[in-house]
């Protein structure tokens, strides 16, 4: 059997977490392309209850680099993506989630990195982007170049042990590799 390269498991396998950044530019159609991919993620009932506002201020940037207790690294960043939820919304988290990993995952296959911050108290960060009252923000994404070359191995478990055939147990085909 021949396999085939795929690049999409290609971003997915090897995309690593970045938190230094070069102070390099993203040109406005990739950033166009990582906006636009969380915009086209699925959303439950196609609802769309997110608001997504990029900022490229370096005052703002740094403003959140301070704000955000999980990232201030956001201050060195070129680029931020604060991700955003209507707090009625039943799905909102799990929606702006898989809209997250959308935009990490293009960024990371046009050679930018990033990481999610945020995790819980970013009221502030709201306030600080002029996100209406109706509005949670779940992360913050900090974007740009690596400042130097991502290296390093996934610690993952290996397949067998999150993953089972049928019911809880039964060994995964193929899941004998980490």
């Amino acid at each position: 059997m021949v396999l085939m390269a795929n690049p999409v498991f290609d971003t997915v396998r090897s995309v690593m977490a970045v938190r230094e950044y070069q102070d390099k530019a993203i040109p406005s159609d990739v950033v166009t392309r990582i906006v636009d991919a969380g915009r086209l993620t699925a959303s439950a009932s196609n609802r769309q209850e997110w608001h997504f506002v990029v900022v490229r201020e370096p005052e703002t940037l740094r403003a959140l680099g301070s704000l955000v207790r999980t990232g201030p690294y956001i201050a060195k960043s070129v680029l931020a993506i604060v991700v955003a939820y209507e707090k009625t919304s039943n799905t909102g988290i799990s929606d702006c989630s898989r809209a997250i990993q959308s935009m990490l995952l293009t960024a990371w296959a046009e050679g930018v990195g990033s990481n999610w911050t945020g995790f819980g108290g970013l009221e502030g960060v709201r306030s600080k982007v002029a996100l209406p009252d109706r509005y949670e923000v779940l992360a913050v994404l900090p974007f740009g170049y690596p400042a130097r070359p991502v290296k390093g191995r996934k610690k993952r478990k290996p397949l067998a042990e999150v993953a089972s055939a049928e019911r809880f147990g039964t060994p995964f085909p193929g899941g004998g590799s980490s």
